[in-house]
């Protein structure tokens, strides 16, 4: 008896996310993964140019992070994070608010990006709530993408995503991103909002936009924003959850500012995608505003998984990585070849704009196309059948590459690309 492929199995029960089952083509099943490359169940290899959404950053199944994980569930798996605790998630406290901000200082776990930007919402809300202020409004930028929950969709800006269910979310008040030419319309934008509403807070990804197509914004403009904001005591929450981790060429994309967020999020990368885990972290002011003795202030907020041992070991293993001199190397190496690369084909005729920061390389083409449109669909099927994982998002393309990539798979990518140009 022949062995049914798992493509055929895949489609008798499974429901894929961001898909259109009646029209999309069949996914592709992959069987094997390590550093830079994965595999079909075909033994075709291909690059992962983008990390698995920017997630498997020091590459897949990284051996200082399975050897974490073996040891950790060796001696403890798991247990229930409301009244326990464990090293794992002291250790990793402790090291985050090493290097966070200064301002952080305090560690809520959750399980996912979109929970994260959910309890950092819900805090802000919350803490005007335990000072007796009614706050109903907050502030986000057009076309941001913060999750698929209903406090993180509302903070999204991107319909395709949201249409559906825009007549149940908050309250949402949006502006431009600043760019260094815009920022006086953009803080006047704000001024208005801010006089005209009761706003809580002001969630934004900080520097980079990356389901919008990995617009750029100034650090200027966003530290301005976020002293107008702070100053009418509206709280900050930058989503990290793409930025966070070296992406930027930074450890996090707000060390480039100097008004620092009162609430980050941070996942992804946290445990290189070994694990489902992510954070809440916020200033010692936001916690403060939830001791009391009235039980009812406390943030009654949990998630079965919450500071789970084995996340916590990955993203141990993985802080490890990220301030190692090889990965620091790496990522120097990226960041310049990507700048080379970017100086070779900024004046293409059929390139609109072109820009880099990090190992953040995007490309935005001079036609108009749905995010999910035909173009799209061909550019995409164009590059995994030269062996390269990207997803364009509409008419952007982008890479973001694990920081082990080798030099000849990061070339690879460039190539694939300046063929696809040169088509």
């Amino acid at each position: 008896m022949k062995k049914e492929e798992l493509i055929t199995r895949d489609k008798k029960h499974i429901w894929h996310p961001l898909t259109q089952h009646k029209t999309a083509a069949a996914p592709l099943a992959i069987t094997k993964a390590k550093g830079a490359l994965i595999w079909d169940e075909h033994g075709k290899q291909y690059i992962d140019g983008i990390a698995s959404w920017y997630t498997a950053m020091y590459g897949h199944c990284n051996e200082d992070i399975t050897a974490a994980l073996n040891k950790q569930m060796q001696e403890l798996d798991f247990v229930m994070f409301s009244g326990f605790t464990h090293k794992p998630a002291i250790e990793l406290s402790e090291r985050l608010i090493q290097i966070l901000p200064d301002n952080q200082s305090k560690i809520f776990f959750n399980d996912n990006g979109s929970t994260a930007i959910e309890a950092g919402i819900k805090m802000a809300l919350q803490f005007h709530h335990n000072q007796g202020k009614r706050r109903d409004t907050l502030i986000a930028f057009e076309d941001g993408f913060h999750g698929d929950t209903f406090g993180a969709m509302s903070a999204s800006g991107i319909s395709s995503y949201n249409g559906p269910f825009e007549n149940f979310l908050l309250k949402v008040e949006r502006i431009p991103i600043p760019t260094d030419e815009t920022i006086d319309e953009v803080l006047g934008k704000l001024d208005i909002i801010l006089k005209s509403n009761s706003c809580a807070a002001f969630v934004f990804e900080p520097l980079i936009q990356g389901a919008a197509g990995m617009k750029f914004h100034s650090a200027k403009g966003l530290n301005m924003l976020i002293k107008k904001c702070q100053e009418h005591d509206v709280l900050c929450i930058a989503d990290e959850i793409m930025t966070g981790f070296g992406k930027t060429g930074k450890n996090f994309a707000c060390d480039y500012l100097e008004h620092k967020p009162d609430i980050i999020c941070l996942s992804k990368s946290l445990t290189a995608g070994m694990f489902p885990l992510s954070i809440t972290s916020c200033s010692q002011q936001i916690f403060d505003a939830f001791l009391s003795n009235e039980t009812a202030k406390g943030f009654f907020h949990a998630h079965t998984y919450s500071g789970h041992p084995l996340g916590c070991a990955a993203a141990l293993a993985g802080l490890d990585l990220l301030v190692s001199p090889h990965i620091k190397e790496r990522r120097k190496y990226i960041e310049g070849e990507h700048q080379k690369f970017l100086k070779q084909i900024e004046n293409h005729p059929k390139i609109e704009n072109a820009r880099t920061l990090g190992v953040v390389l995007a490309i935005d083409l001079k036609v108009e196309t749905n995010r999910y449109g035909k173009l799209r669909d061909e550019m995409y099927k164009y590059f995994m059948a030269k062996g390269v994982n990207l997803r364009p998002l509409g008419n952007t393309i982008y890479t973001l590459p694990p920081y082990v990539i080798t030099n000849d798979q990061l070339h690879k990518i460039y190539q694939s690309i300046s063929d696809f140009l040169n088509s």
